[in-house]
């Protein structure tokens, strides 16, 4: 049945030697899907909610998969408006991305390596960014956030429903979104996440204290607090 299991075709934007100038398209057209689809939405209504407000104030945020760094800029900004300073750290493997991205705290990676120390963040988030692994992939994906950070993890991607696709085809269609990029868009909701599935995936990757919920039925967040984790395990010895 369509959508019933998650897609495993690669997304053309993947390919690691793209154009420089089809990367550029790329992004462009990305954040007019981003505005429409309000992506930094999840983080600005979740974050303030699992940090105190004391805790709110200074955060050190790792953001995976950031390539050009716009969500790091739309949180920092936003944080900033609040009084707040959100220092992010954007991380991906592709320097091209990172290159439209000159401001930045940029650091070229994989995130199935963090080249950080244990316990480097405040939070690692992940946007719409874990759908392009495969499952053994996110597994350590997953490991590797949780091993960085020192508070918090919040993942979240896309939901896997008929409803979203047929409205990122139907946004697609309307703002004449390049083809490529029109193919990877709608490959993306095949290649997404139901709740049940991103679960078993933080518990293979040892992550007991995951809370992995439906957001608006439109994305999946996967949420972990390493602190009230940690005390569990002291409290059971």
């Amino acid at each position: 049945m369509f959508l019933s299991r998650r897609a495993t075709q690669a997304e053309y934007f993947d390919s690691p030697h793209l154009p420089k100038a089809e990367i550029i398209e790329f992004y462009r057209s990305l954040a007019s899907a981003n505005r429409l689809f309000m992506f930094a939405e999840p983080f600005q209504r979740t974050l303030p909610a699992l940090l105190t407000p004391e805790r709110s104030s200074q955060v050190s945020i790792l953001d995976l998969g950031a390539g050009d760094g716009s969500l790091g800029k739309v949180l920092s900004g936003w944080a900033a408006k609040r009084g707040w300073t959100w220092r992010i750290t954007d991380l991906d493997v592709s320097f091209d991305a990172l290159a439209l991205n000159p401001g930045g705290r940029n650091v070229g990676g994989s995130v199935l390596a963090l080249p950080f120390r244990d316990a480097s963040f405040d939070l690692v988030i992940a946007s719409q960014m874990t759908h392009h692994l495969d499952d053994a992939q996110v597994v350590q994906h997953l490991r590797e956030a949780w091993r960085v950070t020192r508070g918090w993890i919040l993942v979240s991607d896309l939901h896997r429903n008929f409803a979203l696709y047929c409205s990122v085809w139907l946004l697609c269609r309307l703002h004449n979104f390049p083809k490529a990029f029109f193919r990877d868009a709608v490959l993306s909701v095949q290649r997404a996440w139901r709740v049940r599935e991103l679960q078993s995936l933080a518990e293979r990757a040892g992550i007991e204290a995951a809370r992995t919920r439906l957001y608006f039925g439109a994305r999946v967040l996967l949420q972990a607090q390493k602190q009230k984790s940690v005390a569990a395990d002291a409290s059971r010895r």
